[in-house]
């Protein structure tokens, strides 16, 4: 590690979080020592933490205090994650329908987050400083697994408009000094790509991050074009947000000359789990407790896929308990061999994200127009149809609130992306239709690029 590197890890990002009035430092110290404990130890972790956070949510938060007295639960009476099968699923609705009552009574200052989900359906939740913290120290944990640390030059390619939306001059000033260059993934034309992959090449980052179709594309234009880009010195891309797929890690390792780690989460539910050096994904379990159920609600156990349930015990100021995730997964039935003894989650089926294209051949990152829909108000569901370059459905669930400003903001926003002669249709419906698979994908192109 150079000096620079244990500076920024040492000093500016721990003063950076202080001021934040985030503990993510001492999280951080507190995961990386649980993390090789023998597992018995790591379930007795989780266990006290599942107690305390049950037990304070019981007291202040209103939803739950109510639930709990419904359901004549006592929280102290809690000796294992066994224990979350007497108290019922949350999802999507149960947040849209008790926003207000999930918050804590006591609860700090909370940020006011806005996602779509793989589902299509709009939802509006709150973390607090506890969350971020954890979800700081789990991201900057895993990281160290890599061989990189804050600091290290990095190339981050991203979309979400909390990061993009928010670069003021003192965010840039600060991501200039932990050596982050954040590159838009919302448009992927060629001139786009060769201006990211000579930035990457000027900067020299020790890591990647990004989404994996994203990093994928602009690799497979490097691949064309022959711009080397394994002569760097990268030492990992880590990917997250969306289903890794085996040629996609394939083309994004041999194209940059590293490994690719994955990553399972959602802004929602939080970072679950993470790629260790030897390719398998520890989850987070001292603050995060995952199941796995059938169709029917009952658990499923290791070896055999089920859906993903969530409870995360750093969230009480606005909690997800036993939280249905809709990814479909694998609980592992062995320990890694790389010596974290944190569980393993064998295999996720989960989120993904295409690329539409514009009516002039540019390539642009589906979330370009994901975010126009989602945030708008009256919108229940949506499902984004590219039938051609030429012609584009959305698909829209709708309350009372949508109107006619709403269709002329749809309209606007996809002619700006797509182009001004895109026909662009809008149709209100009862209900959105699921895949073949049972799932809902949010955006389909039928445009080959």
């Amino acid at each position: 590690m150079g000096l620079y590197t244990r500076f920024c890890s040492g000093v500016i990002f721990p003063l950076h979080e202080k001021l934040k009035s985030h503990d993510s430092v001492a999280r951080l110290h507190e995961l990386e020592k649980s993390q090789y404990l023998p597992r018995p130890q790591i379930e007795a972790i989780q266990t006290q933490h599942l107690k305390d956070f049950l037990t304070d949510i019981g007291t202040h938060v209103p939803y739950f205090r109510d639930l709990f007295k419904q359901l004549g639960f006592d929280p102290a009476s809690c000796r294992s994650a066994e224990d979350l099968q007497r108290l019922p699923f949350m999802n999507k609705s149960v947040i849209r329908e008790n926003v207000d009552a999930l918050k804590a009574d006591d609860a700090g200052p909370l940020s006011r987050y806005n996602t779509g989900g793989s589902s299509g359906e709009p939802l509006i939740f709150y973390i607090g400083k506890a969350r971020k913290s954890h979800d700081v120290a789990s991201k900057w944990r895993a990281t160290r697994w890599s061989n990189v640390d804050i600091g290290d030059p990095e190339i981050v390619l991203w979309g979400s408009p909390i990061e993009l939306g928010a670069q003021d001059r003192v965010k840039a000033i600060r991501d200039r000094l932990l050596r982050s260059w954040l590159l838009p993934a919302f448009q992927m034309s060629d001139d786009k790509v060769r201006e990211m992959l000579a930035q990457i090449r000027a900067v020299r980052p020790k890591m990647l991050f990004g989404y994996p179709s994203a990093l994928a594309h602009i690799a497979e234009k490097a691949r064309a074009w022959n711009i080397p880009m394994n002569d760097l010195g990268i030492k990992v891309a880590f990917v997250t947000s969306e289903m890794l797929y085996d040629h996609q890690k394939q083309s994004i390792s041999e194209i940059f000359g590293c490994p690719v780690a994955n990553g399972y989460g959602a802004r929602d539910a939080g970072f679950i789990a993470h790629q260790c050096s030897h390719g398998r994904l520890h989850i987070s379990a001292e603050d995060i407790v995952v199941e796995t159920i059938d169709a029917d609600g009952r658990p499923v156990g290791p070896g055999k896929p089920g859906e993903i349930v969530i409870t995360h015990t750093a969230t009480r100021d606005f909690p997800f308990v036993r939280y249905r995730t809709g990814d479909v997964g694998v609980l592992g039935t062995e320990e890694c061999s790389c010596g974290i003894k944190l569980p393993v989650l064998a295999e996720v089926q989960g989120r993904t994200t295409d690329f539409v294209v514009a009516a002039d051949g540019t390539v642009i990152h589906a979330l370009a127009l994901i975010y126009t829909v989602r945030d708008l108000p009256g919108v229940q569901r949506f499902k984004i149809i590219q039938h051609s370059l030429e012609r584009t459905e959305v698909m829209v669930v709708v309350d009372e609130r949508f109107g006619d400003g709403e269709r002329l903001r749809i309209r606007r926003d996809f002619a700006a992306r797509l182009g001004e002669r895109v026909q662009v249709e809008i149709n209100e419906v009862p209900e959105i239709p699921r895949e073949k698979s049972g799932k809902n994908r949010y955006v389909v192109s039928h445009v080959k690029r």
